[in-house]
């Protein structure tokens, strides 16, 4: 009995003995991988790139008063349409003290200068009628009476335009009337009735009563990196999507490349503005965000690969081919010449047919 474990033990012993054997030399032995196959495909590479920026009206025009004074009317309010002289608002004048003084004295020179005129032209009157005197004579004095007349009523026009920034003779086209200098869309009004206002001049841009802009005349500004500028030219399309309005996609034609690029954190970016083609009926409104693609290169019914199984090296491309499967897969590195790339898949020119299977990523077991 003793002899039979005897004999048991040691057959065990063996067995764990020849197992480890066995297992240490099944995990030393080198694995076998095997990839996926990828076959080429035929089918279109576009390239595209999306620039982001905003919706503007091409004339976007801010009103400015002719006078200095203080709001006393708002005729409109934003949103509201308006078309070319329509009054926006009105201005009370506020008159310089100097320039009042200056206009009263003016008034009263020309009334003492049309009593002086009068009177002589009277004399003149009595002297003509008993045939003392030459009718040149008589028509002088007249003509200095006429003169007097419209040398008094100039000084009070002057008066009243310094007074209350109104002419009496022709009050409908006061400066004091802020009108509308192109049809348009309000968009803003940065004043209150109370407000003061100044005109513009040489020291001062002047005060902006109102913005106006022709909503029917939109452009897309945005701005595009120096690397992907030299593909873009004027006339070329887009098309524009809108954040606010997800569903609307409009057509767009590049109308201006800016000469000269702007640092924006440390990258050069150059401006692009294109025309926007808006739907009629359709309502859109400045400062829309926006995002505009364009295609830079396109090309039909060619060779294309995932670029996930090309090798790069420096500008040279390769691909494995699959050679053979028995007793494994067996690849040949080929060179290739690349085209167009869309950031998935890329244009294959040469060195490759559709038949050829490619080497993809290891099949994890």
């Amino acid at each position: 009995m003793k002899k039979f474990f005897r004999i048991l033990m040691w057959c065990l012993i063996g067995a764990i003995f020849i197992g480890t054997f066995v297992y240490l030399f099944m995990k030393s032995s080198p694995k076998k991988e095997t990839f996926e196959l990828v076959s080429p495909s035929v089918g279109t590479i576009e390239r595209n790139t999306v620039l982001t920026g905003k919706i503007e009206p091409r004339d976007e025009i801010e009103i400015k008063p002719q006078v200095s004074g203080i709001i006393s009317e708002i005729n409109v309010e934003e949103g509201d349409m308006v078309q070319v002289g329509d009054i926006i608002a009105h201005i009370k004048v506020v008159p310089d003290e100097a320039q009042l003084s200056s206009a009263l004295s003016r008034i009263e020179t020309a009334k003492i200068s049309l009593d002086d005129a009068r009177v002589k032209h009277e004399r003149n009157q009595l002297l003509y009628d008993k045939k003392v005197i030459s009718r040149e004579d008589y028509e002088t004095t007249a003509t200095t009476l006429a003169q007097a007349k419209a040398e008094l009523s100039a000084a009070q026009d002057a008066y009243s335009i310094v007074k209350e920034g109104v002419s009496k003779n022709n009050a409908k086209e006061s400066n004091t009337l802020v009108r509308a200098t192109i049809t348009g869309l309000i968009l803003d009004i940065p004043v209150k009735v109370g407000s003061s206002v100044i005109q513009a001049n040489t020291m001062n841009d002047g005060t902006t009563v109102a913005t106006v802009a022709d909503m029917n005349n939109l452009i897309f500004e945005g701005k595009v990196d120096e690397t992907e500028v030299g593909l873009l030219s004027v006339g070329q399309p887009m098309e524009i999507s809108i954040g606010a309005l997800p569903d609307l996609k409009l057509n767009a034609v590049i109308e201006l490349i800016a000469p000269k690029g702007t640092e924006t954190n440390g990258a050069n970016t150059f401006e692009i503005k294109a025309a926007i083609n808006v739907p009629q009926g359709q309502t859109l409104r400045a400062g829309y965000s926006a995002n505009a693609t364009v295609n830079l290169s396109k090309a039909e019914n060619v060779l294309t690969i995932p670029e996930s199984v090309i090798e790069w090296h420096g500008d040279s491309t390769f691909v494995y081919v699959l050679t053979d499967t028995v007793p494994e897969q067996k690849f040949e590195r080929k060179h290739i010449t690349t085209g167009t790339s869309d950031g998935i898949k890329i244009k294959v020119d040469s060195g490759i047919s559709k038949d050829d299977k490619l080497k993809g990523a290891p099949i994890k077991k």
